[in-house]
């Protein structure tokens, strides 16, 4: 009988003692998400989105969570992106999902160690599997470069792992850095150029 009455007591101090108001959030989520779904914005203009250049390729993005310009579109849970690369692209490993359809061009991936063909209309899928799948594509075709719109759905990305590992460049991109960097050194002070090369 006496524990019994610790415990009620017990219980009595931890709802009075240190207890808040608590409104999950989750809550507005959920509101939220609804009215995005209903009022979010359809259409995604390609002369509203940037070309972004990264190790992997040239790549434009028309959804993404990660792009503040695309927080009111309808969606959120997927990352859709168009990818040009006029040789072949980096390579890169993660855990696949990844939805390819080949716009212009005629190429091959390599996967895992294994090439597959692929010409404009086609449509290529990443697996997932544990570990990762590493791949990397490649252009046929020297005087027009390979055009694709690729598609992620981020619930699968994220069970996954989200991982991704750069293990090759793109030469679209190398030859962009060395642009970038003799911009760089053609607007920069000349006093700031010999402290540079003075600091190494």
């Amino acid at each position: 009988m006496a524990d019994r009455v610790r415990t009620r007591e017990r219980e009595a101090e931890a709802e009075d003692a240190g207890a808040r108001l608590y409104e999950p959030q989750i809550y507005d989520y959920a509101v939220q998400e609804m009215d995005r779904a209903l009022n979010g914005r359809i259409v995604v203009k390609a002369t509203e989105r940037f070309w972004d250049m990264h190790r992997q390729a040239n790549s434009k993005r028309y959804l993404s969570p990660f792009e503040p310009e695309l927080q009111n579109t309808a969606t959120q849970s997927w990352e859709a992106f168009l990818q040009v690369f006029p040789e072949r692209s980096g390579r890169h490993r993660h855990q696949g999902g990844l939805i390819i359809f080949i716009l212009e061009g005629v190429g091959h991936t390599v996967i895992d160690g294994v090439r597959h063909e692929w010409e404009a209309g086609d449509l290529m899928l990443l697996k997932m599997r544990p570990g990762g799948v590493e791949h990397q594509h490649f252009n046929h075709d020297p005087e027009k470069p390979a055009k694709w719109i690729a598609m992620m759905y981020l619930p699968f990305y994220d069970y996954g792992g989200s991982e991704i590992t750069q293990l090759e460049n793109s030469p679209l991109f190398d030859k962009w850095m060395v642009k970038v960097a003799e911009r760089e050194a053609q607007m920069a002070p000349a006093g700031g150029v010999k402290r540079a090369r003075n600091a190494k």
